[in-house]
């Protein structure tokens, strides 16, 4: 196929080798000129171990370049400050600029992002928005783009991506038979709540509130309207609400619902019930009112998600 165009993806020690891996993947088989970069042109080696080699330094092979596209690295490695510095000089010369999971932030350590809406893997997302204030974070998205700036979620987001970026440039027809071709969704369904929702469920440190999420959670069908719980607890409504406020984040209504929905992700994941069962069970009260939450909270339906996440024997 005819070269598509010129994409640099700029790489430093330890980078996730799924982030790289995906994203060339799809610009290779559209027939774009897929090529690694470095800081100082040197051959860097993934964060599994995997050594890859280098075409040249970032600022010697981005002046012509049409994407250059900055992969994510695990928590345990620091920004790396040179790449940094060669991003943020390399940036003006590229038609766009593209991240990958926690890419993001160094396209924030760039200051690549300010005054942008951007996402990043959804582990990330509070780092992100608290280093950075300045940037618009949409925790929930899988990417997004700010005028030539595009970020995306984690890992795997970097296919979705790459389609996107493919569909945009060349139709989305050839996007489409990609996607098709590495068996994944051109557009997946829903955002990284459904992936997230789960771990944004904490303890609270209130021995008073403690005592009202434990019964939320041994009675999801149970009254947990703010007037209820605040009896429970022998507060007031007010002091109750400011407590879930502090404390989680969250409304009492909004933690009653994703208390909700995560046993519901438990069922649809593991159990061969019915959705109306599960809904009972999971104190929807009805499969609509399941249906309802799982769209405004996930992004998707119940049928949906457990289509992709249901467990199988292979």
């Amino acid at each position: 196929m005819e070269s598509s165009g010129d994409v640099v993806v700029a790489v430093s020690e330890g980078v996730l080798l799924l982030d790289v891996a995906g994203p060339a993947q799809v610009f290779h088989w559209a027939g774009y000129r897929v090529r690694f970069a470095s800081p100082d042109g040197s051959d860097v080696c993934t964060d599994v171990g995997v050594p890859l080699g280098v075409s040249g330094a970032v600022g010697d092979l981005t002046g012509a370049a049409d994407t250059l596209l900055v992969p994510g690295y695990a928590p345990e490695y620091p920004i790396p400050a040179d790449l940094v510095a060669s991003v943020r000089a390399a940036a003006p010369g590229a038609r766009r600029v593209a991240s990958v999971c926690t890419g993001a932030l160094v396209l924030a350590e760039a200051g690549l992002l300010d005054g942008r809406r951007a996402t990043t893997h959804w582990l990330a997302c509070d780092l992100l928005a608290q280093q950075f204030p300045e940037v618009d974070v949409d925790p929930d998205a899988i990417c997004v783009r700010d005028g030539s700036v595009i970020t995306s979620a984690g890992v795997t987001a970097g296919i979705d991506l790459a389609l996107a970026l493919v569909e945009e440039d060349h139709g989305v027809e050839l996007a489409r038979s990609l996607a098709k071709h590495l068996v994944v969704f051109l557009r997946r369904p829903g955002g990284q709540s459904q992936f997230s929702v789960r771990a944004s469920i904490g303890m609270p440190r209130s021995s008073g509130l403690r005592k009202v999420v434990d019964s939320v959670v041994e009675d999801l069908a149970a009254d947990h309207s703010l007037a209820a719980m605040a009896t429970r607890a022998a507060l007031s409504e007010r002091h109750l609400s400011r407590l879930f406020r502090q404390e989680t984040g969250m409304t009492p209504a909004q933690y009653v619902k994703q208390v909700r929905v995560q046993a519901a992700q438990a069922l649809l994941e593991t159990s061969d019930e019915l959705m109306a069962a599960i809904a009972r069970h999971s104190g929807f009260g009805s499969e609509e009112t399941m249906r309802r939450t799982f769209v405004e909270v996930l992004g998707t339906t119940p049928s949906d998600y457990r289509g992709r996440f249901r467990a199988s024997a292979l």
